[in-house]
């Protein structure tokens, strides 16, 4: 068949037929209601419908070392051998018709899409995700190297550096909310560089709910993360600062101790009053120095030291470190690049790290059900194995119909 013939017999591309190897994780029908809720849909046929636009994004996580032309052929490949045998041809768009595109696409739509599907997905029978009845959730952040253009510089910001240098790459500050369990990602907030992680940290407490414990580290330890923590009806974990000190009012027989935390002069004037906290103190060896120890501080809103001991407290505090895996899995094993996202302009920035965020929400709800199903624990998975197979099947199971795919 001439080639001008199947030029005009391009076909246009749905999100159902692109992601059908991740659609039990990102459902086309949460890609369309995510599009209308963020009014993005299309007055006009388009030869890049917001649907495969959405698709794109989240794949440039898949395949981020890859150009976008190069990972939007990857994600049709499947696709087009199909349509081939059909006397179908889609060109690949340009890298400016791309461009235009998620410009067009905005970063709403992948903001909304991310709130609509992320939630935590453990089980009672989930090792590691639940203590005593309580689900544990970690809060941590993490920046991002973002492409070094004037207009991402004044938005997101730069880190210090000594007078008469600059640092190489704006950064955009990300604050997650992580199920220590599964590590699911199930809130974020992207903000700049410059604004602080405790002040964000406040604000992802919208996700925490009454069955959680939440813990933290020492940087983000203050009284107004205790106070609202509380206020949502949430215990909490959290390790404090060398220099913080506390009165030991009350001895516990497991060695820990009751105290108050007092607010600071701005709450007292607002009529905060202080706050009964549990204080457990202990020692671990240090790895680098074995003469050595490192004393760890931990305060909790978990007063009954019978059904919550110091001993199983201290233990499973280490459980916070399982957000610095996750970063790991998001950042090198996702974002293999040396800035993370390739966006110029911040809208594209923040359209991008959502992608990201979903990407990798993506193959961790799949490790999920995958482990559930199994009955293994969501991190005896690895993360890259499981990305390499998403990476094989997209254009496998496009060859497929629906009804030959087990989870349709």
């Amino acid at each position: 068949m001439p080639y001008k013939k199947l030029l005009l017999e391009s076909p246009k591309l749905k999100s159902s037929d692109v992601f059908k190897a991740i659609e039990v994780a990102i459902p086309s029908t949460e890609i369309e209601a995510a599009i209308l809720k963020a009014k993005a849909q299309e007055k006009r046929h388009r030869g890049l419908p917001s649907q495969l636009v959405v698709c794109l994004i989240i794949a440039m996580s898949l395949w981020s070392k890859d150009s976008m032309r190069d990972v939007l052929k990857n994600l049709i490949d499947g696709l087009n051998k199909v349509w081939l045998k059909t006397g179908k041809f889609w060109k690949t768009p340009c890298k400016a018709a791309i461009t235009k595109a998620r410009k067009r696409l905005g970063p709403s739509v992948m903001s909304q899409l991310f709130h609509q599907l992320v939630r935590p997905m453990a089980t009672t029978e989930t090792v590691g995700a639940f203590l005593n009845g309580l689900r544990v959730v970690a809060i941590d952040g993490t920046c991002l190297n973002i492409p070094d253009s004037d207009e991402n510089a004044r938005v997101f910001g730069r880190p210090g550096s000594r007078p008469g240098t600059r640092a190489a790459f704006p950064k955009a500050r990300l604050v997650i909310l992580v199920e220590a369990g599964t590590h699911l990602i199930f809130d974020a907030l992207i903000c700049p560089y410059k604004m602080g992680e405790r002040v964000r940290a406040l604000r992802l407490l919208r996700s925490v709910t009454k069955e959680m414990l939440l813990m933290w580290d020492r940087g983000l330890h203050s009284y107004a993360m205790v106070s609202a923590t509380l206020s949502k009806g949430s215990n909490y974990l959290g390790r404090i600062p060398s220099n913080v000190k506390f009165l030991n009012e009350t001895q516990l027989e497991d060695g820990s101790y009751l105290s108050f935390i007092n607010p600071p002069g701005k709450f007292r004037k607002q009529g905060f009053k202080p706050i009964q906290i549990r204080v457990i103190e202990y020692r671990i060896e240090n790895l680098n120095d074995p003469t050595a120890e490192i004393k760890y501080r931990l305060i909790t809103s978990l007063l009954d030291s019978q059904k919550f001991p110091a001993k199983l407290l201290a233990a499973e505090y280490h459980q916070r470190w399982e957000v610095e895996n996750t970063i790991d899995e998001f950042k090198v094993h996702l974002g293999e690049r040396k800035t993370h996202v390739r966006s110029q302009r911040p809208r594209e920035v923040v359209q991008e790290i959502y992608g990201l965020l979903l990407g990798h929400w993506a193959v961790r709800s799949l490790i999920c059900q995958t482990a559930h199903s199994a009955e293994f624990s969501p991190l005896s998975i690895s993360f890259t194995g499981i990305l390499r197979v998403i990476r094989r099947a997209v254009p496998r199971f496009q060859r497929l119909e629906s009804q030959e795919i087990p989870f349709f």
